[in-house]
């Protein structure tokens, strides 16, 4: 498969993406509930890699997708084993929604999950988690979503960018709906506020890929 039918295979799977009614109460829940009805033809948010299951584990293949890990080792000389496992990464991470509650701000995350029911519905919503490679979902920590100058090398052939210095991270083209959805979803749903630059992004972001989907049928 070519690149640029690659990519309209990749936006076409991510932008069916679906809002799901499940509810749950226990991020650890969650992720076994996810890991338990993945389809068959998940790919990772970051990357777009086919997902195989390893017993009760998901690891990422990157046959097609030309993954490579930015950094093959842990500073210790351990293989880097985040490198080799997919994680469930919180498109709005749980320090954005979380330090906007008070319980956060009494004691973070661990705080939060102790006292508020709310924290523990918005950390455990599966419509704000998707699969991610480790590595990059470590990489990605917290960043604010934005575009990047620079070009995409760090892991690979996948197409996102991780600028650590201004903490900012540029998903592919084909990933970006999701996450303008999920940030729309989390907003609608719990209340969660963005800054106006933030928000004219996603906006921007949905729009692209509507305009991209309508090219994409007339191919």
């Amino acid at each position: 498969m070519d690149m640029t039918r690659f990519i309209l295979a990749l936006l076409a799977f991510f932008v069916c993406f679906s809002l799901s009614a499940e509810e749950f109460t226990r991020f650890s829940t969650a992720k076994r509930h996810l890991i338990k009805t993945l389809p068959n033809n998940a790919k990772s948010i970051y990357c777009g890699c086919d997902i195989k299951k390893q017993g009760k584990k998901l690891v990422p293949d990157p046959t097609n997708c030309g993954y490579v890990p930015r950094n093959t080792h842990t500073r210790s000389g351990n293989v880097n084993a985040r490198a080799l496992r997919i994680e469930w990464e919180h498109i709005v991470p749980a320090w954005e929604f979380g330090h906007q509650l008070q319980c956060w701000q009494d004691g973070g995350r661990k705080n939060c999950r102790k006292v508020s029911a709310k924290f523990r519905k918005m950390e455990a919503d599966i419509n704000n988690l998707a699969p991610a490679i480790g590595e990059i979902n470590a990489d990605r920590s917290n960043y604010r979503f934005g575009m990047l100058s620079e070009s995409a090398t760090q892991y690979g052939r996948c197409e996102v960018k991780v600028n650590f210095k201004q903490r900012v991270i540029e998903p592919p083209f084909y990933a970006r709906k999701q996450i303008a959805d999920a940030y729309a979803y989390m907003q609608k749903t719990y209340g969660l506020k963005i800054s106006n630059k933030q928000q004219q992004l996603f906006n921007a972001w949905q729009q692209q890929a509507y305009a991209a989907q309508t090219n994409t049928k007339k191919l």
